[in-house]
């Protein structure tokens, strides 16, 4: 079997075991996702490529802890998660760069189309999500531009499946009522 055939957590079984040399492939998978995820709390490239070095030296030197019986995902999520903190604390400054705002954020039912201009959306969503507290920011990230599961965001942010959703509803809530107050969304 070629290393793209097999799941995360045989590949980490393989590395382990057999073929260290193998480890590239975990880089390979993880690379792009990682960055893009990243990228929501570092701005600065260079930052974020150093972040994503140590996440990835972190989970090479830290492969044999992994329990194979768990999600790899969310594991190396977690990983990357910790650095992108433990590198907004050292400089002390929170940022947050979007691409691309998902409009679900907000609601699954506005009319973009219509009377809203996506430009000033776009550019609301964003400052409202570097303003809210990073309790509700963090899930509403890993929920809508990550896609993980509920499950995942529990693993990875290390808190109650209930509480993903409470905190996913409560930051919806929070932007859509700023953006209400701002007269850009709703009436």
């Amino acid at each position: 079997m070629k290393p793209k055939e097999f799941s995360d957590e045989q590949l980490v079984e393989i590395i382990r075991k057999e073929n260290q040399e193998l480890y590239s492939e975990i880089i390979r998978r993880y690379d792009k996702k990682l960055t893009h995820y990243l990228r929501k709390f570092i701005y600065n490239p260079d930052e974020l490529e150093d972040v994503l070095q140590v996440v990835f030296i972190k989970v090479y030197k830290n492969l044999y802890g992994f329990n194979v019986d768990k999600k790899f995902s969310s594991w190396i999520y977690r990983i990357a998660h910790n650095e992108a903190l433990n590198h907004l604390k050292k400089y002390a400054r929170e940022r947050i760069s979007l691409d691309e705002v998902e409009y679900m954020i907000i609601d699954e039912k506005i009319d973009i189309g219509g009377d809203v201009d996506k430009k000033i959306l776009k550019d609301s969503v964003e400052k409202l999500l570097k303003d809210i507290k990073s309790k509700y920011r963090e899930p509403l990230i890993l929920f809508y531009f990550e896609q993980k599961s509920y499950q995942e965001i529990s693993d990875i942010l290390r808190i109650p499946t209930s509480t993903v959703g409470t905190l996913i509803s409560r930051g919806k809530k929070i932007i859509k009522e700023k953006l209400k107050n701002e007269k850009i969304y709703g009436k």
